[in-house]
C-alpha cells in the first residue's frame, strides 16, 4: 500500500469520525430528550438511534464516501440504500444487547452505557460502511459481441 492510499484511508476515517460525531450529537441528544421524559430506554435508543442514522446516511454518501458515489446518469443506488439501513440495524441490535448488559448486569447508567456502547459501534459501522454499503460501483462488462475502444478497454 502506497502513502497516498494511506493518506486517503486516514482522511477518509477522519471524515467518517466527524461525520459520526455529528450523527452522535442527533442521537444523543434525541436519546437524552426521550429519557428525560420517561421513555423507556429501548424505546429512546430505537427513535435516537433511527435520527442519527438517516444524518449518517446523507453526510456520509455527501462527504466520506462521496469518491465512490455513482454518477448522476447512473442515477440513485436503492441497494446501496438497502445495505446501509441493514447495516445499521445490525449496529442497532448490537447496540441494544450490549447496553442490556451494562445495564441489567453491571448496574450501569443509562446514559454512561450508551456512550461506552457508541465507541464499539462507530468500529463496526465504519468497516460495513466502507467494506460493504458505499462500496464503488462496479464496471460494466461490455456486451457480447460489443467492440471496446483503447481509452475504454484501459479503464476497465
Amino acid at each position: 500500500m502506497n502513502n497516498r492510499n494511506v493518506r486517503g484511508d486516514i482522511l477518509q476515517f477522519v471524515k467518517f469520525n466527524i461525520v459520526g460525531l455529528l450523527n452522535t450529537l442527533v442521537d444523543m441528544a434525541v436519546f437524552a430528550l426521550l429519557h428525560s421524559l420517561g421513555l423507556f430506554y429501548v424505546i429512546a435508543q430505537i427513535i435516537s438511534y433511527g435520527a442519527g442514522t438517516a444524518n449518517s446516511f446523507i453526510l456520509n454518501s455527501k462527504i466520506t464516501f462521496k469518491d465512490r458515489q455513482r454518477s448522476k446518469e447512473e442515477g440513485f443506488d436503492h441497494r446501496q440504500l438497502l445495505r446501509f439501513i441493514a447495516l445499521n440495524l445490525f449496529v442497532l441490535c448490537i447496540s441494544l444487547l450490549l447496553m442490556s448488559v451494562l445495564i441489567t448486569r453491571l448496574g450501569l447508567q443509562e446514559f454512561l452505557s450508551k456512550v461506552l456502547v457508541t465507541f464499539v459501534t462507530v468500529i463496526i459501522n465504519f468497516f460495513g460502511s466502507r467494506k460493504w454499503v458505499f462500496v464503488k460501483p462496479k464496471q460494466s462488462l461490455p456486451v457480447s459481441g460489443e467492440v471496446i475502444s483503447g481509452t475504454d478497454a484501459e479503464r476497465r
